[in-house]
C-alpha cells in the first residue's frame, strides 16, 4: 500500500499527536474489553407462541345455577361471591327475587386431543351450564369431570376428536426475571396474549383457607375472564393456571398469581382416574417461622413449620408431635417455608409411613407418622368464649392483664387452656393479642396459672412464642420484649 505526499503528512500528523498527547489513546486491554460487552437486550417475539398455542386456548362460559329464594341485597351464600373474591370484586347486587341465572366467563386450555380441558375450579363451580368457544368459534356442552377446591383446579370435557393442544413445562426450572406469556379471555375478549416476567416462585398467600399451593407471582396483566387459562414460558410450555390476582379495584394492579402446572396435573390425573382427590395428613395446625419465633426456639434461622395444633387423637399426637414443635424436614426433604409442609404431606399415600425430623428443647429429634386421608367435608365448629370476671393477675413484661377461667367458659370454649386474656399492653398489644384470648403455652411450654406465667416472663429472654387460643384456631405469636 503506498500514501500520496499529502496521505503520508496527514499520518504522520495523527502519530505525533497520539504521542504528544493531544489525542486519547486506547490500549489493547481496553479496546478488547469493549468488544467484550454484552450485547444489547432486546424484547422478546411472542408471535409465534401464541400462534402455535393460541388455539389450544378456550373461553369457558358459565350460566350459574338459579338461586332459591333470592334476595335484592347481597348474599353470603352466592356463589357468584367467591368468583368475585379471587379478582377483589365486590358483589353489590346480589340475585333479586325472579331474576335470570347469572353468566360468567373464564379461560381454560386443551390437554389432550379427545377433549379434556383445564380450568379453575371456582369458575365452574356453581354452573348449571358450561359452553366452551375455540378459537375457530366451534362451540361445545362441556361436562365437569372433577374439581378441587384446594388447589382451585377443575377437569372439563368436550366432545370432539383432534384438537389442539398445549404442552406441558417444569415450573421448578422458572426463576424470577424470566419472560412468561398469558392467554385467557380477560372481559370477555378473547384469545387475549399479555406478558410480563416471574415476580416470585412459592409464594405463600394467606387467607385462602389452605396452604396446598406455592403460588407463581407475576406482573403479567391478568383480568377477571383469565381465570383457568394458561401461564406459558418463553419456549412455549405451559407452566401455571391463571388464577388470582392482588386488587383493590377488582382489575389488575401488578400482581397476578398462577397455579404451579405439576400440581394441577396431579389433581388433573386422580380426577380424571377416580373422580376426587385423595390426599394425605397429620393433623396439625401451622404457621411460618419468622424471626422472633427462630430465636426464642432455639433456630440458628427462620425455617421449617410451627406447630400451633395438635388433633387429638390425630396422626401426630400418636406420633407425639406437641404445640411448640417444629417440623423442619418429611422424609429427608427440607421444610424451609411452612406452606411446604402442607404440599409435601398432600402428596403422602395414606396409610403409609413418614419420618419427620421435628426441632424441640433446642435440638432435632426424628418421629414416625402414619399418614391419614383428608376428608374433605370435615368442617371445624367454632367454639366462643367469655372474657367477663374478676382479674387475676398480671405479667408486666409480656404486657398481660388475666385471670382464670371457669369450669363453664373451659367447657364452653373447648379448651385446655387456664388463663384468658383482659387487657393487653406493651409487647403484647404490639404482636396482636386481643382481649379473649385463651393463653396455652410459652416457647412449647403449657402454661396453667398465673404463677407459670409470672414465672415465664421473669426469666424469659428477648424473645417469646406465646401460643394462644382465639375462638377455634391456635396460634403462636412473638413478643419481642424490652
Amino acid at each position: 500500500m503506498t500514501f500520496s505526499r499529502s496521505a503520508r503528512g496527514a499520518v504522520f500528523a495523527v502519530i505525533a499527536m497520539v504521542a504528544a498527547g493531544s489525542l486519547p489513546a486506547v490500549s489493547m486491554a481496553q479496546a478488547a474489553s469493549r468488544s467484550a460487552e454484552p450485547p444489547a437486550v432486546t424484547m422478546p417475539d411472542f408471535s409465534g407462541l401464541v400462534e402455535r398455542y393460541g388455539p389450544a386456548v378456550v373461553n369457558v362460559e358459565v350460566v350459574e345455577r338459579p338461586q332459591a329464594g333470592g334476595r335484592g341485597g347481597p348474599d353470603a351464600d352466592d356463589p357468584l361471591n367467591d368468583f368475585f373474591r379471587r379478582f377483589g370484586i365486590p358483589n353489590q347486587g346480589g340475585q333479586p327475587r325472579n331474576a335470570p341465572p347469572a353468566h360468567g366467563t373464564g379461560s381454560g386450555f386443551i390437554i389432550s386431543p379427545d377433549g379434556y380441558i383445564l380450568t379453575n375450579a371456582h369458575v365452574v363451580s356453581s354452573a348449571a351450564t358450561v359452553t366452551v368457544k375455540l378459537t375457530d368459534r366451534r362451540e361445545y356442552q362441556a361436562k365437569v369431570v372433577g374439581q378441587d377446591e384446594r388447589t382451585d383446579v377443575a377437569v372439563i370435557k368436550i366432545d370432539a376428536q383432534n384438537l389442539p393442544v398445549v404442552k406441558i413445562g417444569d415450573p421448578r426450572q422458572l426463576k424470577p426475571g424470566q419472560w412468561v406469556v398469558a392467554i385467557g379471555s380477560p372481559f370477555g375478549f378473547d384469545n387475549t396474549a399479555t406478558a410480563g416476567i416471574v415476580s416470585a416462585t412459592a409464594r405463600e398467600l394467606t387467607g385462602e383457607g389452605n396452604n396446598y399451593v406455592p403460588f407463581i407471582q407475576t406482573d403479567v396483566a391478568v383480568n377477571p375472564g383469565n381465570s383457568g387459562g394458561p401461564l406459558f414460558n418463553t419456549r412455549g410450555e405451559v407452566v401455571g393456571i391463571n388464577s388470582q390476582i392482588f386488587s383493590q379495584t377488582g382489575s389488575y394492579m401488578g400482581l397476578s398469581f398462577a397455579i404451579p402446572i405439576d400440581i394441577a396435573v396431579n389433581v388433573e390425573n386422580q380426577i380424571i382416574k377416580t373422580g376426587h382427590v385423595v390426599r394425605g395428613r397429620i393433623g396439625v395446625q401451622i404457621q411460618d417461622v419468622n424471626a422472633a419465633f427462630a430465636e426464642s426456639f432455639g433456630l440458628g434461622r427462620p425455617r421449617g413449620a410451627l406447630v400451633s395444633l395438635v388433633e387429638p387423637g390425630g396422626p401426630a399426637d400418636k406420633a407425639g408431635i406437641k404445640p411448640g414443635d417444629v417440623i423442619l424436614a418429611v422424609n429427608g426433604q427440607n421444610i424451609d417455608h411452612f406452606g411446604e409442609l402442607s404440599l409435601t404431606v398432600s402428596n403422602l399415600h395414606p396409610g403409609s409411613d413418614a419420618r419427620l425430623s421435628v426441632w424441640r428443647g433446642g435440638k432435632a429429634q426424628d418421629l414416625t407418622v402414619k399418614i391419614a386421608q383428608v376428608n374433605e367435608d370435615q368442617e371445624k365448629t367454632a367454639a366462643n368464649h367469655s372474657s367477663k370476671g374478676p382479674s387475676s393477675g398480671q405479667a408486666e413484661r409480656f404486657g398481660l392483664t388475666v385471670r382464670s377461667l371457669t369450669a363453664d367458659e373451659k367447657s364452653q370454649a373447648q379448651t385446655d387452656g387456664a388463663l384468658v386474656v383482659e387487657n393487653v399492653a406493651g409487647p403484647a398489644a404490639a404482636a396482636g393479642i386481643q382481649p379473649g384470648d385463651i393463653i396455652l403455652g410459652i416457647n412449647g411450654k403449657p402454661i396453667h396459672s398465673t404463677t407459670e406465667l409470672q414465672a415465664a416472663s421473669k426469666g424469659a429472654g428477648k424473645t417469646v412464642a406465646l401460643l394462644i387460643q382465639r375462638q377455634d384456631q391456635q396460634i403462636f405469636y412473638p413478643l419481642r420484649l424490652n
